[in-house]
């Protein structure tokens, strides 16, 4: 079964048990899938694409909880952090910082880089080995730590 298959039976299931939280956040999934789909004018099979899409949705809402924090809406906060537990069972295994950190040290030697200005190819070399398993940010993060001892 294709992530887009199972996204469409889970969704089918939210509503049937009356899982509201469920059917809107894997709703909003599909509608963000749609969406790529009309701009790009065919229809996504490839489960890679529909993991990039996901991680998004995981990526806006992580910032929405920074927001909300500020705005002290403990309310929007649970809410975004239910939506990620849900949007993360789509996504493959997420890599903890050790992971990631092992990835970033063995691209920071094969492409040799020496200083921060050296950021871009590592990150080019990491990325596509993360990609929909660890967010972005913390990539980057760890990165720039490496690249600065």
């Amino acid at each position: 079964m294709s992530l887009k298959e199972r996204l469409q039976e889970d969704w089918k299931q939210a509503l049937k048990s009356g899982d509201k939280l469920k059917a809107g956040t894997i709703s909003m999934v599909k509608a963000a899938i749609l969406l790529v789909e009309k701009s790009d004018g065919k229809k996504l099979d490839d489960d890679e694409k529909i993991i990039d899409i996901i991680s998004k949705e995981v990526k806006q809402r992580r910032e929405s909880i920074l927001e909300f924090e500020k705005g002290k809406r403990q309310d929007l906060v649970d809410k975004a952090k239910s939506e990620i537990e849900i949007l993360l069972k789509y996504l493959p295994q997420q890599l903890n910082k050790e992971d990631i950190s092992e990835i970033v040290r063995k691209a920071v030697n094969e492409v040799g880089a020496q200083s921060i200005r050296d950021m871009k190819k590592v990150m080019a070399a990491v990325m596509p080995k993360t990609r929909g398993r660890a967010d972005g940010k913390l990539v980057s993060q760890i990165v720039k730590k490496y690249l600065n001892k």
